[in-house]
């Protein structure tokens, strides 16, 4: 392959990855076509993007975006996984594919410059997501004046006035 391809290769993928900094890596070979077909038709309906890759033009378009921590997990047949709402989301659906599906293999992924196994991919798939974390802070906020409203109109309320 020709130093022009592999040029417009790279930018390709930077170009579809766009400012998204967040990727996992899955293995594929293993489903057939057909599997493979729709499991990435009901990823897009989710706005997850999949596409397969060659290991060395991915690390280098990735390493060139600041995702170093790719390197690491990118040997074998790979697919780059990114999108969604946030990296929880998107390692829950591909927590739940690769169990629904039992021939795709999470490779591991990265998170800026920081690498992820398949392990720690699971891991994260468990904890709270963006809004869930959201949702956690702003009852933490509201916590002290809902209490503070419960004391004043609860009996001690009534004897301050």
């Amino acid at each position: 392959m020709s130093k022009i391809v592999k040029q417009l290769m790279i930018a390709d993928l930077q170009a579809s990855l766009g400012d998204c900094r967040e990727v996992l890596v899955v293995d594929v070979s293993k489903l057939d076509a057909v599997a493979t077909n729709k499991w990435r038709q009901g990823l897009h309906k989710k706005q997850i993007r999949v596409m397969g890759v060659k290991n060395a033009l991915a690390a280098k378009s990735l390493s060139d975006i600041g995702l170093t921590g790719i390197r690491d997990v990118l040997k074998g047949p790979s697919a780059i996984v990114w999108g969604g709402e946030d990296i929880v989301a998107l390692a829950r659906q591909i927590t739940e594919d690769v169990k629904r599906l039992q021939k795709l293999e999470v490779k591991g992924g990265a998170i800026g410059e920081t690498s992820l196994s398949a392990a720690q991919v699971d891991s994260l798939s468990k904890s709270p997501g963006r809004k869930e974390l959201i949702a956690q802070i702003a009852g933490l906020i509201r916590s002290p004046g809902a209490r503070l409203a419960g004391a004043i109109q609860g009996p001690g309320g009534k004897l301050a006035g």
